[in-house]
């Protein structure tokens, strides 16, 4: 029960994170440096999630076939791959290492 009261009270959290802006700042836009920061928010969060899923283990880093994965999708983003194409490669070299 107590984690539902953990997911309930970080969604509360959220909408009112996300009420925020528009609440106190109105029709004015946010100043250059604000607006650079917002823009890199969402890049870095999703890159702190796939980081923690990656090598994320039960209290302690875990170095295991998920990882090579990751860097082969990242290397597929690089190049410009579209991400349908880097989530396949990344699950084709996780399988391979885990076979191997």
């Amino acid at each position: 029960m107590s984690t539902w009261i953990v997911v309930v009270a970080v969604g509360l959290a959220t909408i009112l994170f996300k009420a925020a802006g528009p609440v106190f700042l109105g029709k004015r836009p946010l100043p250059v440096r604000v607006r650079g920061v917002v823009d890199l928010l969402a890049p870095v969060m999703l890159t702190a999630l796939v980081v923690t899923q990656a090598v994320g283990g039960d209290g302690e880093l875990s170095f295991d076939a998920r990882l090579p994965g990751v860097a082969a999708g990242a290397v597929a983003v690089w190049r410009r791959a579209p991400i349908v194409v880097a989530m396949a490669i990344a699950a084709v070299v996780t399988a391979a290492v885990r076979i191997v």
